[in-house]
């Protein structure tokens, strides 16, 4: 993980009113940023696409970028652009590791509907 207390320059902080990483989720990420070795910090994003009009998008980064929000949750520091934050407050990352229903889940306040593999969703 990153310097706790360095803040990059241009990258506010901000809490888990934005977004709320479970301890399933930030000890999930934690194994997974030291298996894949391509950043410290998980990057989400909203973007344009899915079967309900705005689809979750994660991956890996090696630093934030300007105008970046940094959370910090559960171990974990997540990256947030400006746009996408304002579809993603008050969300929660959760993860199972169920053989059926198992992964990474968000739970948007924000959302009207989603669809059934709960990858996309719709304001």
């Amino acid at each position: 993980m990153a310097n706790v207390l360095e803040i990059p320059e241009g990258v506010r902080l901000g809490n888990e009113k934005l977004i709320l990483v479970t301890e399933a989720a930030g000890s999930k990420l934690s194994a997974l940023i030291a298996r894949e070795q391509k950043g410290d910090y998980l990057r989400v994003k909203i973007s344009g696409g899915g079967c309900n009009g705005l689809s979750y998008k994660m991956k890996f980064a090696e630093e934030p970028k300007r105008g970046d929000i940094l959370v910090r949750s559960a171990g974990a520091e997540v990256l947030v652009d400006s746009k996408s934050a304002l579809y993603l407050r008050g969300t929660k990352l959760d993860y199972s590791d169920k053989m059926v229903g198992g992964g990474f889940k968000f739970s948007n306040p924000n959302a009207k509907s989603s669809c059934s593999c709960g990858e996309s969703f719709s304001i």
